[in-house]
């Protein structure tokens, strides 16, 4: 006696075909999704950087800035001792 099929065989071929092309798409999807993944993280990668050189100018600036400052508060101290030795000789 022949078995009956409780199922079409037109269902079970489309499932099948179905579950055939998901895992054929599997590895083409991974590949896909870790390359946008790298995208992503190589483009943090640079903004990050670019951050950095941009906060590290901003403090060698300052540094500069406060270098300029102490050479020309060094300038102004010793004409100001100058001007107050000068003025002490007229006072006596």
């Amino acid at each position: 006696m022949a078995k009956k099929k409780l199922v079409n065989e037109q269902i079970t071929d489309s499932i099948t075909q179905t579950n055939t092309q998901v895992v054929g798409s599997a590895p083409s999807t991974a590949m896909g999704n870790f390359y946008t993944a790298m995208g992503l993280a190589m483009s943090n990668l640079n903004n990050n950087a670019t951050n950095s050189q941009q906060q590290a100018n901003i403090t060698m600036q300052s540094a500069t800035v406060q270098g300029v400052n102490g050479l020309a508060a060094i300038g102004t101290a010793v004409l100001g001792r100058a001007s107050e030795g000068i003025v002490e000789k007229d006072t006596e």
